[in-house]
């Protein structure tokens, strides 16, 4: 039975019992049938090839090229290491512009490889860059905008590709958080040059670790192939610098085994979205990002917008009191990009023409979902979150006092 919250005082913050017993992750791996993955990784030790384009890796790969409709998918050992496959074998140099509102290694892959991450503003309803700002950003130096299809939301992809077209672009995807996502019909995979997906284990879907580098590019196709595996091409000859990206057979028996549980994944993340846009509707200060549900969206992240001037409370206190009830949080994707290293210290004052990206760091919430998350859980979290919103001013004074070094709790 999870404890109800009625007042501030029955909050873990406080003194109250917690309301899960077990903490609930955003993120958590979602598992398909163990039977099934068992009996795969049994067959890959049987074999005895681990690895090396072995068969379950090249059945994920069709399993993948026919459910996003694309010409050509090679699975990679991370989504981090096929972007760096993936922007290597594009060409890019110079600077190429990226949104600074998503995760690190969109930026680092691109500094790894000797390249300026040009950070740029989001808009404000996806969260996905902004076409209108990255015309202003473009310079003889700029050789391509690397968009990121954030939360599952689809980029402008439209707009990007008239501007790379008109201005003389490659236009490459981050699509870690677009698997099995869809825009104006087409799967996510289609677009630009490249698109790379991640398959880490906070993924709905998920390879343990590992990723896809997706193309419709024939040649391109032959060149990241090869790149994935030392530069190898056919009979044992190196055509050109590569890295050592491939995925072994266990990663890929997991995402056989997940792809066979895709649909009930799904399922779940929509009823959890659905039942968090309902438990929350009408609560003044608190955006639930939404979806368009005339496209294919996987659901993997329930993101709130909490707008402190309204809610009375801040985005970091209400984190704050979830995850003393053990209803982990998380703040995505603070402070910003252009607010780590290296890149703070080159460009202190990016924040300045990032507008957007400032204000989400500061606001957006993402909550728990997945196969771990069910009726009850979200019908708590949302009374919760409710319940502090309506007490901020009673929650705010005794979080304060509760920072005073030497202050008692008291209920």
């Amino acid at each position: 039975m999870i404890p109800r919250k009625h007042n501030w005082t029955d909050l873990a913050l406080f003194g109250g019992e917690p309301a899960f017993a077990q903490k609930l992750h955003v993120g958590r791996p979602n598992i398909g049938n163990r039977e099934r993955l068992l009996e795969r990784i049994a067959s890959a030790l049987d074999r005895r090839w681990l690895s090396n384009d072995g068969v379950f890796a090249t059945e994920l790969e069709q399993r993948i090229r026919d459910l996003l409709g694309v010409k050509h998918c090679t699975v990679v050992c991370n989504g981090t290491v096929g972007l760096e496959v993936g922007i290597r074998a594009r060409g890019l140099t110079g600077e190429v512009i990226v949104p600074s509102f998503t995760f690190v290694a969109s930026a680092h892959a691109l500094e790894w490889l000797g390249i300026t991450p040009v950070f740029c503003d989001v808009q404000d309803r996806t969260h996905c860059i902004d076409p209108r700002k990255v015309e202003e950003l473009i310079t003889p130096g700029t050789s391509a905008i690397l968009g990121v299809h954030l939360w599952g939301q689809p980029c402008a992809v439209m707009e990007l590709a008239d501007i790379a077209e008109r201005r003389g672009l490659r236009l490459l995807f981050d699509a870690a958080h677009a698997f099995g996502c869809s825009h104006q019909g087409r799967m996510i995979g289609n677009f630009g040059s490249l698109e790379v997906f991640s398959f880490h284990a906070t993924k709905f879907f998920n390879t343990f670790e590992g990723g896809a580098i997706v193309t419709n590019d024939d040649a391109l196709a032959e060149r990241i192939r090869a790149m994935r595996n030392f530069g190898y091409g056919r009979h044992d000859e190196i055509i050109d610098v590569g890295t050592n990206g491939k995925m072994n057979e266990v990663s890929a028996a997991m995402g056989l085994t997940g792809l066979e549980s895709l649909p009930e994944f799904i399922a779940v993340n929509c009823a959890n979205y659905q039942r968090y846009k309902a438990g929350l509707a009408g609560r003044a200060g608190v955006r639930v990002l939404s979806f368009d549900e005339n496209e294919r969206c996987n659901y993997q992240y329930i993101v709130l917008e909490i707008d402190e001037s309204i809610t009375g409370i801040s985005r970091d206190d209400l984190m704050e009191v979830l995850r003393a009830e053990n209803v982990l949080a998380r703040r995505y994707f603070h402070p910003g990009v252009h607010r780590l290293e290296p890149y703070r210290s080159r460009c202190p004052d990016a924040g300045s023409r990032l507008p957007v990206t400032e204000r989400l760091a500061n606001q957006v919430l993402a909550l728990p979902t997945g196969t771990a998350v069910g009726v009850d859980e979200v019908s708590s979290i949302c009374e919760i979150i409710r319940m502090v919103i309506a007490q901020s001013g009673e929650i705010r004074q005794h979080l304060a006092a509760a920072r005073v070094p030497g202050h008692v709790a008291s209920r």
